[in-house]
């Protein structure tokens, strides 16, 4: 019995540290299908990533627009231009 609530306490203690679970949110998607169906993959950090998956699949790479960037500094520089 003791065990049975030693191990209880573990699991217990153990799911409670845990790190909460949050969607990914990344800039490019490849749309798959033909119009009438098909799927989303919004996984693509870069262009030039998106484009190397959805090649030879018949798909096309555009932004995501429920894309909002992460808080905080960002880099600074040139403005970057999409090839879309």
């Amino acid at each position: 019995m003791k065990l049975l609530l030693f191990m209880l306490g573990i699991c217990v203690s153990v799911v409670g540290t845990g790190n909460r679970a949050e969607a990914q949110n990344y800039p490019w998607c490849a749309y798959y299908g033909d119009g009438m169906g098909g799927g989303t993959n919004c996984g693509f950090v870069t262009f030039e990533q998106c484009m190397e998956t959805a090649r030879g699949l018949g798909s096309l790479c555009q932004p995501n627009t429920q894309y909002v960037p992460p808080p905080g500094p960002h880099p600074s520089g040139r403005l970057r231009r999409y090839p879309y």
